[in-house]
């Protein structure tokens, strides 16, 4: 039987004259099959500057990216900006670079599987998660939207815990429907072996209102929080919230990648605990990731 290999217009996958991809603006062999992925475009260079060599660095807008090698192992570490929408943009362009070819615009008849690991930080909503616990985000709640635009998010998704958590939630429809992405299983025991917190994280799509922040704005429901930390499911508790995981467990799941999101705690609003400093320490989370990835 012929495969009929499917082809991409110039309008779906752009393509910069130099042959990069239209955001990233890297080309298909500058991506390493480990990809440790950071919001700030300023966190690149802290993770790279524990690479044995760099190959490639290349910057467009809030994307940064170096490619190098640690221990013998390649490794790309891309910058992501804020959001899950940028997740879309980065996922995609990603998938495109190592499954798509870029001579023909075709699909590549053998799949690459990318190892994805997301370096962030949030907020702990647990008491035992204090500022500078490291949690692994085994599922994610997306409150974004995101994968509700993508066919084949109920095969990828944890549909009853979804149904439970808009339940104990009492979600109102006007706010859209939350899903539940779910991380890659080996990769959780991979990165977040005996030193990292596993629980569910919520990511929002912003980081007032939808994490409960309220100054000027009031927010639709006043006590989100508490019952956010209330909730339980399977033994998993509601450990943070942060603005990326769930589009990248969703995504990566629908385009056969492997990936999961790190964080580390900087402020605590179950005890309303900040650290502002959080920059200093943060370097053993990168070293851990880039140890274990």
């Amino acid at each position: 039987m012929i495969r009929l290999m499917k082809t991409f217009p110039p309008t779906e996958l752009i393509i910069n004259e130099d042959g990069s991809i239209f955001h990233l603006h890297l080309r298909p062999e500058q991506l390493a099959d480990r990809v440790i992925l950071v919001g700030d475009p300023a966190r690149v260079s802290s993770v790279a500057s524990h690479f044995d060599s760099k190959e490639y660095e290349v910057s467009s807008r809030e994307f940064h990216s170096i490619t190098g090698t640690y221990q013998g192992k390649r490794i790309s570490v891309v910058s992501t900006g804020i959001g899950c929408d940028n997740i879309d943009i980065v996922m995609t362009e990603l998938d495109a670079l190592a499954n798509i070819d870029f001579s023909n615009r075709t699909e590549k008849e053998e799949h690459r599987t990318l190892t994805i690991v997301r370096i962030g930080t949030c907020g702990g909503l647990q008491p035992f998660t204090p500022t500078g616990t490291f949690i692994a985000s085994v599922k994610s709640i997306g409150f974004d939207g995101l994968l509700n635009f993508y066919e084949g998010r109920n095969e990828v998704c944890d549909l009853k815990l979804e149904e439970a958590f808009k339940l104990h939630m009492n979600w109102s429809p006007i706010k859209g429907s939350p899903y539940v992405a779910i991380a890659d299983p080996s990769l959780i025991e991979q990165i977040a072996q005996d030193d990292m917190v596993r629980g569910i994280t919520i990511a929002c799509g912003g980081f007032y209102g939808p994490q409960g922040r309220q100054l000027r704005l009031h927010i639709q429901d006043p006590d989100q929080n508490k019952k956010v930390e209330a909730f339980e499911y399977e033994g998993l508790h509601i450990c943070n919230y942060e603005m990326e995981s769930s589009a990248l467990a969703g995504m990566s799941s629908l385009l056969g990648h492997r990936a999961i999101t790190c964080c580390m705690v900087i402020a605590n609003r179950y005890t309303t605990e900040m650290n502002t400093e959080y920059k200093n320490t943060i370097d053993t989370l990168i070293q851990k990731v880039i140890e274990r990835i």
